[in-house]
């Protein structure tokens, strides 16, 4: 089988396994064309193809000039737009999976109805989710829900389906609220996310509206290490 492989293949096969290994980190200078060319004994337009297939994934980044280096490719989440984390994980040709460690629920403390727009007390829904990529965890979602806007929240299969997923479908999000800053996580964040205690994550706290109405509002935790935020503006 792997001698049916078209040539260009076998040479992004081979980029991978040095990245993916670990041979090649983030930052490495790749080897030329020209010497992949002549290594893999196929013209330097295969492998500009190789190459330049890979760089349209996002696994390397051409400096020209310079050379062509392998990209820090961790989770990535917007700024600006609302997305579903499971299709940006698979977006990355990587395995999504989710623990679900609780789905309840619960009456709304002081927190919870000044942000979710509640009274104190109110009944509100509750799930607390961790997303791992490739097996290893790059969120912890503590999100609230307004049960009178999403009533079938918790019939979910939160294995199968994101919150995310489910809110959009039950409400159409036209608004969202995001505030970013670094913090330090207590032992139990720590333990849920596989990282050493006080090690720096990333929180964003986000609100999400249907039309007037908040519907939603989360905790999202991702390690400092395996995650960053974009956002982008465009001006005529």
């Amino acid at each position: 089988m792997a001698g049916s492989l078209p040539r260009y293949l076998k040479i992004q096969r081979h980029l991978l396994e040095k990245i993916h290994g670990g041979d090649w980190p983030p930052q490495y200078r790749i080897p030329p064309e020209e010497r992949l060319a002549e290594e893999f004994g196929v013209s330097r337009m295969t492998a500009n193809k190789a190459i330049r297939d890979l760089v349209q994934k996002g696994y390397l980044t051409r400096q020209p000039g310079v050379g062509t280096f392998v990209t820090d490719r961790k989770a990535e989440s917007s700024l600006i737009e609302v997305h579903n984390i499971a299709e940006e994980v698979r977006s990355r040709d990587h395995a999504y999976t989710s623990e679900v460690l609780r789905a309840e629920a619960l009456e709304a403390n002081d927190e919870i109805s000044v942000y979710l727009g509640v009274r104190n007390g109110a009944r509100v829904f509750h799930t607390l989710i961790v997303h791992r990529e490739n097996g290893v965890p790059i969120q912890l979602e503590d999100r609230y829900v307004n049960p009178s806007r999403v009533p079938h929240y918790l019939e979910t299969d939160f294995t199968q389906h994101t919150p995310n997923e489910v809110l959009v479908a039950a409400c159409p999000i036209n608004d969202v609220e995001h505030v970013v800053e670094a913090v330090l996580v207590d032992a139990d964040t720590a333990q849920r996310l596989d990282i050493a205690p006080h090690e720096p994550c990333l929180r964003m706290i986000r609100r999400t509206w249907s039309g007037d109405h908040l519907i939603s509002y989360a905790r999202l935790i991702h390690p400092g290490d395996r995650y960053k935020l974009r956002s982008s503006l465009h001006t005529n």
